[in-house]
């Protein structure tokens, strides 16, 4: 999905458009399949101002919209 198109999602639920949200966005886009710490690392990188929990809610958005799907990581014996 592309960054477009998440912020399509988002806006269709009346969400607004934040600077953050547009960066946050992207970064999802750019990297599929990448962990949330990851995604966080990455936009942290492009821009300080952008908060940890900032991006951990919109993956939430993003998840309770469908947009994006969590994997969970941990392997069970």
């Amino acid at each position: 999905m592309s960054d477009e198109q998440i912020i399509m999602a988002l806006r269709n639920q009346g969400m607004r458009i934040t600077k953050q949200r547009k960066v946050v966005a992207k970064v999802i886009a750019e990297n599929d399949g990448a962990s949330c710490k990851a995604i966080c690392c990455i936009v942290r990188n492009r821009d300080e101002s952008i908060g940890t929990a900032t991006v951990y809610r919109m993956i939430k958005e993003l998840e309770d919209l469908g947009v994006i799907e969590r994997i969970d990581m941990i392997k069970h014996n």
